[in-house]
């Protein structure tokens, strides 16, 4: 009798239930999800956090859902029945959680994280911006870092969705680069189709930002719009207004809501692309942050030329011109605010700037195909590619050891 091969199985253990219309995060993970469906793998999504009204239906498209524990044995009976042949955890958090247990009972499964952004990175950021002084790189050495860059060393593969992360790992944390995979946003192209549809200069007005709330950097980006750019813009543009878009606004968000002065506080948006595109100019100055900027991408796939600051470019446009204005000083960002609004032939050219510089560095069909490729190799030779990350597996030893009794003992006590 002839053998059936099944298809390969594929765990993703999620932080959180992916929601694609909250945050880039969620978007990343259902481009993900769709790019292993089309390799016909069997995928289950399990996570320890609870539903969301805005969590996207992943039995739907054939998915498995599946809740889990923390600190619970039944994870352990769940993983070995499910023998998958890959996991990926979503954020070093759940490689903490998780890939000890996955270790101990599916020891042949490929693990691979999708770090997202460094959160290294961004909280090193953050701290330099809150204490008023110029971030430097040695603080990124912090107790978080330690947590992050132990978890890469577990890992067979570690997604880095941004070029300034990768050097940054393999040259200031001298991680191997056999451990690390470029992976960017995976996107559909611009096109005409795309391009057809878009309204015109003089169809669109005001200016926008979106951003989920949850994500600190937004929520700074927006009191630095309020304080520092919206008032000079205004004065420039008396009729017009600025949206502010976002998922889970809190009170001191919806405080900032003026009508009066054009600062509209909207929420969550229903539908991101038909928002962005009926602005004119998209405004996102962040202050601190890391990793690729999913609102920036999608500007440019709006065809809405963008006014940003070097931590909100990084990484993002290479070789190509921006589709609009990076500066991190408030008098040139309002100037070229004020150019691109008023100047049609300037945001024209912004616009085709945005085209080039999408279909050339982002496109699923550039990396995608590789992608798949590289990890089914590395799948095929396991044990090989373990060989030669001595400190991954020590430091697999020493965690399995200390998470295991650690889990354990919160395990009994829970009971």
């Amino acid at each position: 009798m002839e053998k059936v091969h099944s298809n390969p199985k594929i765990l993703i253990i999620g932080f959180v239930w992916p929601e694609p219309n909250s945050s880039a995060a969620g978007g990343r993970m259902m481009t993900l999800i769709r790019l292993f469906q089309e390799q016909n793998w069997d995928i289950t999504f399990a996570s320890p956090a609870l539903d969301s009204d805005f969590m996207f239906p992943l039995e739907s498209i054939g998915v498995t859902k599946q809740n889990i524990l923390l600190n619970d044995a039944s994870f352990d009976v769940f993983v070995k029945d499910l023998n998958p042949s890959m996991v990926l955890f979503d954020r070093f958090m759940i490689e903490e959680q998780f890939g000890w247990r996955v270790a101990e009972n599916c020891p042949n499964a490929l693990r691979i994280l999708d770090s997202e952004d460094l959160h290294c990175l961004r909280k090193a950021r953050h701290l330099a911006f809150s204490e008023y002084r110029t971030f430097e790189s040695t603080d990124l050495f912090s107790d978080i870092a330690k947590r992050e860059i132990a978890c890469i060393l577990r890992c067979d593969i570690s997604l880095i969705i941004s070029e300034f992360e990768m050097e940054l790992l393999q040259n200031v944390f001298k991680i191997d680069a056999s451990l690390l995979y470029y992976l960017p946003f995976l996107l559909e192209p611009i096109d005409e189709t795309v391009t057809s549809k878009w309204p015109t200069f003089s169809e669109r007005k005001n200016f926008s930002f979106i951003g989920n709330f949850l994500h600190e950097p937004n929520w700074n980006a927006v009191l630095y719009l309020k304080e520092s750019i919206w008032p000079l813009l205004k004065k420039q543009f008396p009729e017009a207004n600025i949206a502010i878009y976002g998922a889970y606004p809190s009170q001191k968000v919806l405080q900032l809501h003026q009508p009066t002065n054009g600062f509209l506080i909207m929420g969550r948006a229903e539908n991101a692309k038909v928002v962005v595109e009926k602005a004119r100019v998209v405004l996102a100055p962040l202050r601190f942050g890391a990793g690729l900027k999913g609102k920036l991408a999608e500007a440019m796939y709006c065809g809405t030329p963008s006014v940003t600051t070097s931590i909100g470019a990084e990484a993002m446009s290479g070789d190509f011109d921006w589709n609009g204005c990076i500066s991190d000083d408030v008098e040139v960002l309002v100037e070229n605010a004020i150019a691109l609004y008023q100047k049609e032939d300037i945001w024209l050219q912004a616009q085709q700037n945005g085209i080039q510089l999408y279909n050339n560095r982002f496109l699923k069909s550039l990396f995608a195909p590789n992608f798949i490729t590289h990890l089914n190799e590395t799948k095929n030779n396991l044990k090989a590619h373990r060989l030669k990350n001595f400190m991954g597996a020590m430091l697999q030893h020493h965690t399995l050891m200390s998470a295991k009794y650690m889990a354990k003992w919160i395990e009994a006590k829970n009971k």
